[in-house]
């Protein structure tokens, strides 16, 4: 079981990165190098520094006001297991979880067939923001994402409904 994660950077109060004010933590590592990304400097897989889940959990309880916290990146679903262990502890404080993903959600489902981290990581998951960041496509009017390709999921919907189902807030 994973203990600690490679992380960029950590910001403790977001109304950018999700539905209502987030604790978001920007992983290290990314695979996708999007042109025109909004985080480049996280794309180098030995860059950040590697952070115990602990520490990070410590953190996030230091603020009750927050709805829930952010997995963006970098990629987060290059980590499933260390995201996986500190999703399980945000759920068991009754937040939500949002996640940005440089795959599609479709990608996402394939890699959870062989990567039960990352199935556990997607049924926790309330929101799911998926696709690359396409330069051509950038809007800065969209909620919560860059590029028109990108979607905003409601994975609980999503669930529910057996189709993906586009998040309304």
């Amino acid at each position: 079981m994973a203990d600690s994660l490679r992380i960029a950077g950590i910001m403790r109060e977001s109304i950018v990165d999700g539905p209502g004010i987030r604790f978001a933590v920007f992983c290290q590592g990314c695979p996708h190098a999007c042109p025109g990304c909004h985080n480049p400097e996280t794309h180098d897989f030995n860059g950040g520094s590697e952070v115990k889940i602990d520490r990070i959990i410590e953190e996030f309880d230091k603020n009750p006001m927050l709805a829930g916290i952010t997995f963006s990146g970098g990629e987060p679903m290059c980590q499933p297991d260390g995201f996986a262990v500190l999703g399980k502890l945000v759920k068991e404080r009754g937040k939500t979880i949002t996640i940005f993903s440089g795959y599609t959600l479709e990608q996402l489902l394939a890699r959870a067939k062989e990567s039960k981290a990352t199935a556990e990581l997607l049924m926790m998951c309330d929101v799911l923001i998926d696709g690359p960041f396409v330069q051509s496509k950038r809007d800065l009017t969209l909620q919560f994402r860059g590029s028109s390709n990108q979607r905003v999921i409601d994975m609980n919907k999503t669930r529910e409904e057996g189709r993906i189902v586009l998040f309304e807030g």
